[in-house]
């Protein structure tokens, strides 16, 4: 009776349960490996597949783990049956004791009936632990139409291949939640060596924050996290450009060989308390000549600084050397090079 009765006991541990009910009877505390969300992140790409975007946790203390398959399966609105299953993969072959990992699944096909999913975590393997001889950091973020991101790679004592930089985003879920994951494959890299890496990313509105993470056949990396940034394109608004003389008088006529003060009206203004200290700047003003091609004519610059929200004004002197028609851009950007403004109207003047 008790063979019996182990066995029937046995029979129920490995029969496998579905993801929506796994969460009622064991949770992730309790499992050496575990999916963070049975909701994860799920969306449609520009092609039309379903993308699932998750994480996977390794919650054993001592004993890394890798091959760890995750199985999705894909419903319509209705159906128990699923439409189509796609197995896939941790991002990171080896997932170090109490780390975690992304995965990305995508359906086989862009079918436009797939309404909900259902997750299963149907393998992994203890595996030797990689040394962290990686280490990534970051030298410039900046957030305008995309987020553009740079940093150095440096790898330990021995060679490597297969090194891979990985960029994931995080909305402000508590915990917070993945919603996407982008990499840029390194390659081989001798001992000691450091590489720059540069990403541009198209983001979702969503984020609110990243980790940097990378690893290569035998080594792994410190896990680097960073809030994004504003949006710079916010920050300065350029409302005026007026040419005036060196009295600060509006020109009602240019001649050639005069000077002409460029000047503009800026406004900066944070999004937050903590963005309202000093702020760099460096204010150009481009004049083209019009024609067939037009080309550069004068290109004028002005540094100046913010001291919290405001406005100030900014002028550069430009002497025109002919007469023609002439076009004058204004742009802000901060001292790395990087516009912090969208461009500012464009005036067009006539030198006699």
């Amino acid at each position: 009776m008790k063979k019996i009765f182990l066995c029937i006991f046995l029979a129920i541990l490995i029969m496998p349960i579905s993801s929506s009910f796994a969460q009622k009877y064991d949770t992730a505390s309790s499992l050496s490996v575990a999916l963070t969300s049975n909701s994860p992140f799920v969306y449609k790409d520009s092609e039309g597949y379903t993308v699932v975007v998750g994480e996977v946790a390794n919650n054993n203390s001592l004993t890394a783990v890798s091959k760890v398959q995750i199985r999705v399966s894909f419903y319509s609105e209705t159906g128990t049956v699923p439409l189509e299953t796609v197995r896939g993969q941790a991002v990171l072959d080896v997932i170090p004791a109490l780390g975690t990992s992304p995965y990305i699944i995508k359906s086989k096909t862009p079918n436009p009936e797939i309404a909900s999913i259902s997750l299963f975590l149907e393998a992994f393997s203890p595996s030797p632990t990689k040394s962290q001889d990686l280490v990534v950091e970051t030298t410039d973020v900046l957030l305008d139409e995309t987020l553009f991101l740079s940093g150095n790679l440096k790898n330990g004592g021995s060679p490597i291949k297969d090194a891979t930089v990985y960029l994931a985003f995080f909305d402000a879920f508590d915990p917070p939640r993945l919603i996407g994951v982008s990499s840029i494959p390194i390659g081989e890299m001798k001992a000691n060596e450091q590489t720059s890496f540069n990403f541009n990313e198209t983001i979702d509105q969503r984020a609110v924050s990243f980790e940097i993470f990378a690893q290569s056949d035998v080594f792994s990396s410190n896990f680097l996290k960073e809030s994004i940034p504003q949006k710079l394109t916010k920050m300065v608004t350029i409302s005026r450009v007026t040419p005036s003389d060196s009295q600060g008088n509006k020109l009602a006529e240019i001649t050639a060989g005069s000077i002409v003060n460029i000047k503009s009206d800026l406004f900066v203004r944070f999004l937050d308390d903590s963005q309202s200290n000093e702020t760099a700047y460096r204010y150009y003003a481009q004049v083209k000549q019009s024609g067939e091609i037009p080309y550069v004519e004068f290109l004028g610059k002005f540094d100046g600084m913010f001291s919290g929200a405001g406005a100030q004004e900014a002028s550069v002197d430009w002497i025109p050397e002919k007469p023609g028609v002439y076009f004058i851009e204004p742009f802000v950007w901060d001292r790395n090079n990087n516009p912090i403004a969208d461009k500012g109207p464009i005036v067009v003047i006539v030198v006699n």
